[in-house]
């Protein structure tokens, strides 16, 4: 193995990839990326029931979307693998083997049922008693029994675990608290801890960075390792995401899976540097771009104190991304908006698309919104606004908006500046002031009330168009008479 770090995100494909979970991997990715380390994907399967392949590949395309690659992994192999859990039960059984011939687990044939009725009878006895696992088969001799059986681990009595976290310090755990947990099912599929350590052993995992939620399965995790005679790796355990009322954060509260955010049109940078600071702070600073997270990224600024997720903050963090060019490229922003112009059955002129995108950068918070801002420049007619209709393509209006066009189509120079001078020389000798005309010569090139510049806009639309918009909207208004 490497001395250098080896760190793993494991989710389960049992539904969409939570952005709490986004978080994880993204410590995990910027600590191997910092290092110079190995940033391993693997899939936890063994809920059978409800791991699907289509739940991986929604895993598999987030991470991709977020830009979170990986060096090992179901999709792209390694010589650690399989990487997915249920391609490697024939692992835990040699793991099982070995920890029963040095006396650390063994096979109960206890049923559901007897535990059950065990669990019932403390109940009845004492209503607030823990019900422990007694021990039944703890001192079981025969190799194999002739009914189906679990493996137990056989837990300490005493003593307890002690371990210093990366971030929460040094931990102390009671051994006290703690049972004869079952490690594998009589299937032979492996519970939560006992998978996890045995792949992190054969995968060569020297840190462990999971959610302070898992802190409780840190303790038995350990005792395993240490059975088997295998270095514990170290670990890291980060604060919790809660929804804004301190609960656990879900779809209760709005969308929580990573495709949700890509469909309002999120971008995976700003996505990202919002989740960052859930857990991790340098300084005052907010705004930041992968390069910047992977050079400033440690333990050491990461905190204890939980965070609540804050919609309108992620909202004002995505929009200072796709804001600065040097977060979001001009490239970048156009590979983001023109799925969301297509969306809307646009086709997107490649030209104009990147001629508008310095008057766009500071309107759209999302690329969805940037596409919705932008509808009326690929279409031969705009989508008229019926209020601003109503309002400012009047039949006073009618000859005015005509003469406009006739001046747009005279014009010698189609160039904003060129436009905005014959524009006010125009409104100059009619003696009329720019409000009179600006608001009906916008709604007739855009459909609406607001937009960019004027000039730059009928720039954009080019001559032809912005003639024949301002025609149909001056019979637009000539119509409203009637």
């Amino acid at each position: 193995m490497t001395d250098r770090p080896r760190v793993r995100f494991a989710p389960s494909p049992t539904g969409y990839l939570h952005i709490g979970g986004v978080r994880t991997a993204l410590f995990n990715w910027l600590w191997a990326k910092k290092t110079g380390g190995t940033f391993v994907l693997r899939i936890e399967d063994t809920d059978q029931e409800r791991s699907t392949p289509e739940n991986e590949r929604i895993i598999l395309d987030s991470m991709r979307w977020l830009g979170l690659d990986w060096a090992e992994g179901p999709d792209v192999g390694g010589p650690h693998g399989p990487y997915r859990q249920m391609e490697r039960l024939g692992i835990y059984q040699e793991f099982v083997a070995e920890l029963i011939s040095k006396g650390h687990a063994y096979r109960c044939t206890c049923t559901k049922e007897e535990l059950d009725a065990q669990r019932e009878a403390l109940k009845q006895n004492d209503p607030k008693a823990q019900f422990r696992y007694p021990g039944t088969c703890r001192e079981r001799t025969a190799a194999t029994p002739d009914r189906p059986f679990v493996i137990r681990f056989k837990a300490p009595g005493s003593g307890a675990v002690t371990y210093k976290d990366k971030v929460f310090g040094e931990v102390t755990t009671p051994l006290s608290t703690l049972q004869d947990a079952v490690l594998v099912r009589a299937d032979g599929v492996p519970l939560y801890n006992f998978g996890a350590v045995v792949d992190d052993i054969t995968m060569g995992i020297t840190l462990v960075a999971r959610g302070r939620d898992h802190m409780i399965n840190t303790p038995p995790q350990i005792l395993l390792y240490e059975a088997l005679g295998r270095k514990v790796p170290e670990f890291a355990h980060l604060p919790m995401m809660l929804a804004p009322d301190g609960s656990k954060l879900s779809k209760r509260h709005g969308a929580v899976s990573v495709a949700e955010y890509k469909d309002k049109g999120i971008s995976p940078a700003g996505l990202l540097n919002y989740l960052v600071r859930f857990g991790w702070s340098f300084g005052d600073e907010e705004i930041f771009s992968l390069p910047d997270l992977i050079s400033k990224f440690d333990w050491e600024r990461c905190g204890k104190g939980d965070g609540k997720f804050d919609m309108k903050k992620l909202s004002a963090v995505a929009f200072e991304h796709l804001k600065r060019k040097e977060l979001t490229t001009d490239e970048a922003y156009l590979a983001g908006v023109r799925p969301f112009l297509e969306a809307r059955g646009l086709s997107v002129d490649d030209d104009r698309l990147v001629r508008a995108l310095p008057l766009f950068r500071e309107r759209g918070q999302t690329w969805a919104d940037a596409a919705e801002l932008m509808d009326y420049l690929f279409r031969e007619s705009p989508v008229m606004d019926e209020k601003a209709s109503k309002k400012f393509l009047v039949a006073p209006k009618a000859d005015l908006l005509d003469e406009v066009a006739s001046l747009f189509a005279e014009a010698p120079d189609f160039a904003p500046a060129a436009l905005e001078s014959a524009f006010n020389a125009f409104i100059a000798g009619k003696g009329l002031e720019l409000k009179d005309v600006a608001q009906p010569v916008r709604v007739a090139l855009t459909g609406r009330t607001a937009s960019p510049g004027l000039f730059d806009v009928a720039a954009l639309v080019g001559r032809d168009t912005a003639v024949a918009r301002l025609r149909a909207a001056a019979q637009i208004a000539r119509a409203s008479a009637g």
